[in-house]
């Protein structure tokens, strides 16, 4: 057994330029995502033009398909490894496969070579869940990993803006236009993941990582190190006295993992199940969506739909930065319950609204960001509560596990069931399918309310104890 005042000693560090460093160089896979995942959508015409690709529509959703497949591949055989060989060693690989997948797209001279490296490209995304997620969390003080947490994971929606951006102007005529300026779109997010590595690779290994796999002298040298640039700054540090025990092991076995998570911690599970699954489906029910509502319904053309995800985007940007300091003082449970349930009874209002005829695409657009500003906040908690609520060991890949099964149902079942409600041209469908979102929402919630973890300003040894420790 190691007992050992680490955690302690990283959960009582002032919020420092470190803590700025090491955020931005982790956060930044949401934004390579919302990035990855509009520009698709934005560039699809252009790539349906004879002059670039030539893809069909089914072939342009076909290497959508192909990329969320390659992410929930990617996130449970990266997680796995994470846990076994370290965060700071995969979050550098996971990135490194995107960054060539992403360069390797930028040359494709046809849809197979184009499809296999969306594939890659998920795959490395994949990976980056698990990796960061649970390194952001391993790294950041208890007292704020609430705010920190959520705030980093509705940066997708900064990456979002980018990708629309990017294709407005990369596509215009007067600079690279649509043959070539999709090439262009995808080197961009290349060159932007290759500084990106530059910068991780002065963030440290997790010492709480280090310290459960009995590394007990690196994790001293990492939390030395890190104290003494702050103490540069902020002046001497508190003493922190308290401690916590880790067990000598070599790490969970999968056996190990199911039992964890079907057994002792099964009502944990059921909780962090049905929010993924919800905030999956919900989400993926209006974005992959929303621009053919904008079209059908509204009659937006087709070069003015990426404008529409501007607010959109930006709802999505201020709910986790503006509700996320009250999930470390309300706390979890109840904000949690609160957001889920509200954005949940949001959709089924607009739903309403849009069945009546109230609303055009301005006013739409308005609605969908009031609703994702409370569901970007819910959407984000689901992933600071996968990463955690469960002990530390198999903290990568019980991230792993709970987004891909939420990713698999609701990133595949979501987007086909509102394209066919979409395209029976029935408002009352369209708002029957966005119901059915609202209605997972509100269970997930109540479910939050009531089984939910209190885990706000507490250590993650307190939240879930390390294993490989005998029962006290």
């Amino acid at each position: 057994m190691i007992r050992s005042t680490i955690p302690a000693r990283l959960d009582r560090l002032p919020w420092s330029r470190w803590h700025w460093r090491v955020s931005i160089a982790l956060g930044v896979a949401w934004v390579l995502d919302g990035l990855e995942v509009t520009l698709v959508g934005s560039l699809g015409a252009a790539l349906q033009r004879p002059d670039s690709l030539g893809l069909s529509a089914g072939e342009i959703g076909a290497s959508g398909s192909l990329y969320i497949a390659g992410a929930v591949l990617g996130a449970l055989f990266f997680g796995r490894l994470t846990d076994r060989l370290g965060r700071k060693r995969l979050f550098l690989t996971t990135l490194a496969v995107y960054m060539t997948a992403t360069l390797a797209t930028a040359f494709a001279p046809d849809y197979f070579w184009f499809a296999v490296c969306r594939w890659v490209t998920g795959f490395g995304i994949g990976g980056e869940y698990a990796a960061i997620n649970s390194a952001i969390d391993e790294l950041i003080p208890a007292r704020l990993r609430g705010r920190v947490n959520l705030s980093i994971n509705g940066s997708f929606w900064v990456g979002a803006a980018l990708g629309a951006a990017l294709s407005l102007v990369l596509l215009d005529p007067r600079i690279f236009g649509p043959a070539l300026g999709w090439r262009v779109c995808f080197l961009f997010g290349a060159v932007f993941a290759g500084v990106i590595i530059l910068v991780r690779r002065h963030v440290p290994e997790s010492p709480r990582w280090l310290l459960a796999h009995g590394r007990s002298g690196e994790a001293e040298t990492v939390i030395a190190q890190i104290e003494a640039e702050i103490e540069e700054r902020a002046g001497k540090l508190p003493q922190a006295s308290k401690t916590t025990d880790y067990g000598r092991g070599r790490g969970p076995s999968l056996a190990q993992v199911a039992r964890a998570l079907l057994i002792e911690y099964r009502q944990r599970s059921v909780v962090a199940l049905a929010l993924m699954v919800a905030q999956a489906f919900f989400y993926n029910a209006i974005f992959f969506t929303y621009a053919l509502v904008l079209s059908r319904f509204y009659g937006v053309p087709d070069n003015r739909v990426a404008l529409y995800i501007f607010p959109f985007a930006l709802g999505n940007v201020l709910g986790p930065y503006l509700l996320g300091p009250l999930f470390d003082r309300i706390g979890r449970r109840r904000m949690i319950g609160a957001t889920y349930i509200l954005s949940g009874l949001g959709l089924a209002l607009t739903g309403w609204a849009f069945v009546a005829g109230w609303l055009d695409a301005g006013t739409q657009a308005l609605c969908w960001s009031g609703v994702f500003f409370l569901a970007s906040a819910a959407a984000s908690s689901a992933y600071l509560t996968v990463s955690e609520v469960f002990p530390l060991e198999m903290r990568a890949l019980a991230i792993a596990v709970f987004y891909a099964v939420g990713t698999g149902v609701g990133g595949v079942v979501a987007p086909v069931l509102l394209g066919f409600l979409i395209q029976t041209g029935s408002r009352f469908a369209v708002a029957s399918g966005w119901a059915s979102g609202a209605a997972l929402m509100v269970l997930a919630g109540g479910l939050a309310l009531a089984f939910g973890v209190d885990a706000e300003r507490k250590s993650l040894e307190d939240i879930a104890r390390p294993m490989g420790l005998e029962p006290q």
